[in-house]
């Protein structure tokens, strides 16, 4: 079983894969070599199936920044904490953002980790607010 970590990274090239070829997950899935693992798989069809939920939030507390207008590596960096922020819960909320910043870090623009952790931080203040 692979790490998280490396299955988030799994998971992002997916969603940036199929937004950017515009095709759906098992169009994605089933041209694939090797089948990714189980919790990359879960970050992939579970952006995927809860995208309209996810993107709620990510518009809601994005300020001044339409969804259209981010970066697709950005997107992607955001939907998939958001979806571990929204609906696994046994991720705890830092390891959700720091990962997110991390991915943000270094396949993003210099900016996008500081913007990512703070849309993360407000959507995670919504939703884990305990």
């Amino acid at each position: 079983m692979a790490p998280r970590r490396e299955s988030r990274e799994r998971a992002l090239g997916l969603c940036y894969e199929s937004e950017v070829r515009e095709v759906e997950p098992p169009g994605i899935l089933e041209g694939l070599p090797t089948k990714p693992d189980e919790y990359a798989l879960q970050l992939f069809e579970g952006v995927y199936e809860n995208r309209e939920a996810i993107d709620k939030y990510l518009t809601e507390f994005s300020q001044n920044w339409s969804l259209e207008r981010m970066p697709v590596i950005d997107r992607c960096i955001l939907r998939i904490a958001a979806y571990e922020l929204l609906y696994a819960e046994e991720v705890p909320t830092a390891v959700a953002i720091s990962e997110a910043v991390d991915l943000a870090k270094q396949y993003s623009t210099k900016d996008s980790g500081r913007f990512v952790n703070g849309l993360l931080a407000r959507v995670a203040s919504e939703v884990r607010a305990s």
